[in-house]
């Protein structure tokens, strides 16, 4: 009863004209940062800040959340579309989605995208009204080793995710984990890697690194392309909807997403990156057929984007209910809060209870607005890609760059992208998936913090990390899963979980 006594709280703030109006804004301004390559939900939350003190609290969340999940909506287009992430929990959705559109199914892989994200979102939502307190309580279960090992098993999945050489996506870990170490060490306040150049004391920025690699990387590799093979993804766009056999495919790929994204939005530091690609991992190992991963499968969609979309919504758990932010959008919501003088944390289900209910209904409101915006507005940006690649790559630069300094209004981040923008191209020569770097790059930092934390706190025992049965069982799935990749049978059935142009 509980419960429905605090979503009926909800709803009735959600429903208010002023509520409705700022969901609807979110949904609007994040949809666009969302499709815009380049743009991010966190720039445009950072830039919008300020407005949280002329705003009461409620319609301040309200509106800098639709920003957020509407971002998730809006990157799957342009990843669909020309194979460039709007959001960076989006580089998975491009696989397939991409490969779709250019078989001339990009209304199906966009649809899929939008529908799996609405139903998400919606079921992600009520998991909060319902779970909201006993999910906080096994999140707070989560200390250091357990936060390490989930990350050792985050890493492992990126190998599993990998095409090709097992070798080769090993090292592209590494240097993902090398390149999470370029900043200043917390403890000592030492510069590590930076080569004297300031810039990187605070470390390469996560949109600087996916967009060189991604969205840099893919214009130079367009650019060598011929014409006809540039502009396959705008050919033969029919319906934007689903035949009854993509149904059929798609709709146990977006239960599972939706389940598993709603479990690892909760644990602080999981998020829409990782269940994203843990949700591709899965599509993968519960297919009986996955030879058509990476070369347009509407499974590589549809569990992706129902994952991330589904963390999206419940990573709000961790931060409303314990204070914890999940990431540095999350942070910013906490910044939000302290500018209205709310503390977050357990005591805000009681102390404020209709803003923290009213925020929460708020979100199937957004998720509504986002589809009905989503559907219509992609037959624009169909009609936009059909402009000739020769006229779209500039405005592609463009948005990239304008994203790319707004950051830190530097320079340096634009040169930097570019740098990775050659790497990324040299790696699709080499057949070397980007995408372990990627993780290794968002999780490197993670671990090693989670690492020094637990040593600390064990005085340099190792065993810490068996200790915990939650962080044992964690290790053991790793393990697990590194002795079944190098079963020959295994082996032998790994296929290209990635498949770039040619």
């Amino acid at each position: 009863m509980d419960a429905v006594s605090n979503l009926l709280l909800g709803l009735s703030v959600a429903f208010t004209l002023q509520s409705v109006a700022y969901a609807f804004l979110g949904a609007v301004i994040g949809t666009l940062v969302g499709v815009l390559p380049g743009l991010g939900p966190l720039a445009t939350m950072a830039m919008l800040l300020p407005t949280v003190y002329v705003l009461d609290a409620t319609s301040a969340l309200i509106m800098l959340a639709g920003i957020y999940y509407g971002a998730q909506y809006g990157g799957s287009t342009t990843a669909i579309l020309i194979n460039i992430p709007g959001e960076s929990s989006s580089v998975v959705t491009a696989i397939d989605g991409y490969q779709m559109a250019r078989q001339g199914r990009a209304g199906a892989a966009l649809a899929t995208a939008a529908l799996g994200s609405f139903f998400a979102g919606c079921v992600a939502t009520l998991v909060i009204v319902v779970f909201a307190k006993p999910l906080g309580s096994v999140a707070l279960e989560f200390g250091a080793r357990e936060y390490f090992s989930l990350m050792i098993l985050g890493l492992i999945g990126s190998v599993v995710l990998a095409s090709g050489s097992m070798l080769k996506a090993i090292c592209m870990v590494v240097l993902g984990l090398l390149l999470g170490q370029i900043d200043t060490d917390l403890i000592s306040g030492t510069p590590r890697f930076t080569f004297d150049i300031d810039q990187l004391s605070d470390g390469i920025d996560f949109v600087v690194l996916a967009m060189g690699l991604f969205g840099l990387g893919e214009v130079i590799a367009n650019l060598g392309q011929h014409a006809e093979a540039r502009q396959v993804f705008t050919k033969n766009v029919k319906g934007l909807w689903l035949n009854r056999e993509e149904f059929r495919q798609a709709w146990p790929a977006v239960l599972r997403g939706t389940t598993l994204g709603s479990a690892l939005g909760v644990l602080p530091g999981a998020g829409a990156v990782l269940a994203s690609f843990a949700a591709y991992a899965l599509e993968k190992k519960v297919a009986k057929d996955d030879s058509g991963f990476g070369h347009g499968d509407i499974r590589g969609v549809a569990g992706p984007e129902s994952a991330n979309n589904a963390a999206a919504q419940t990573s709000f758990i961790p931060m409303l209910s314990l204070g914890i932010p999940s990431g540095a959008v999350m942070a910013l919501m906490i910044g939000a809060m302290t500018i209205k003088g709310i503390a977050p944390g357990p005591q805000v289900m009681n102390s404020n209870p209709a803003l923290f209910w009213g925020f929460i209904a708020s979100m199937w409101v957004g998720n509504l607005m986002l589809v009905i915006l989503n559907l219509p507005l992609i037959g624009i940006w169909i009609k936009l890609l059909t402009v000739p690649y020769r006229l779209l790559f500039p405005a592609i630069l463009s948005f990239c760059c304008i994203g790319l300094y707004s950051l830190s209004n530097d320079n340096f981040d634009i040169y930097l992208a570019v740098v990775f923008g050659a790497l990324g191209y040299l790696f699709r020569k080499l057949e070397c998936e980007p995408a372990p770097l990627l993780l290794g790059f968002v999780l490197g930092p993670m671990i090693e913090e989670n690492l020094r934390r637990a040593l600390l706190l064990s005085r340099g025992d190792w065993s810490t990390f068996v200790a915990s049965p939650l962080s044992a069982g964690l290790l053991l799935a790793a393990a697990a899963l590194v002795l079944l990749m190098a079963l020959p049978a295994v082996a032998g059935k790994r296929k290209e979980a990635f498949q770039e142009d040619a």
